[in-house]
């Protein structure tokens, strides 16, 4: 039996929350480039080495943001996939969660950068970490709904 899947109205909020993910992630580039730039780190080198981090502060500054990019493009995928999923069946709610989403991401971007270091990170990563958590248990009903043909 083939199944039709029929959007919501407000699907579009989705989609535009979705869409603001990868702003976040230009915005996660264009911080690490600068800080690439700033630390003097060439290419291909992916991160300072240990040493050059604990002299340089600038070469300690560009790892964190190295590190908080490639960690939003570790959870991006799944936590854009859970939206799509869970916006099928709450439209609003998985667009507002989305959205916090990405903002926790970028606060986690700049906590990370800033002079506090990791420990910045902590207020993105709790704005992130539940709206994620909130999203995947959406998008788990929705899954089990659409499954069970309900």
């Amino acid at each position: 039996m083939p199944l039709t899947l029929v959007l919501p109205d407000t699907y579009g909020f989705v989609l535009a929350a979705a869409t603001s993910t990868f702003f976040a992630n230009f915005l996660h580039a264009q911080r690490t480039a600068k800080l690439r730039h700033a630390s003097k780190v060439a290419y291909p080198n992916a991160y300072a080495s240990h040493e050059q981090a604990e002299k340089d502060p600038a070469a300690y500054k560009f790892n964190c943001a190295q590190r908080a990019h490639a960690n939003f493009v570790e959870n991006q995928p799944s936590a854009v996939g859970a939206l799509l999923i869970a916006g099928l069946n709450f439209p609003l709610a998985s667009a507002i969660l989305g959205a916090a989403w990405t903002f926790g991401r970028v606060l986690y971007l700049y906590g990370y950068t800033s002079s506090a270091g990791p420990k910045g990170r902590s207020s993105g990563a709790a704005v992130a970490g539940l709206a994620d958590v909130a999203l995947k248990f959406m998008a788990a009903y929705t899954s089990y709904v659409i499954a069970m043909g309900k």
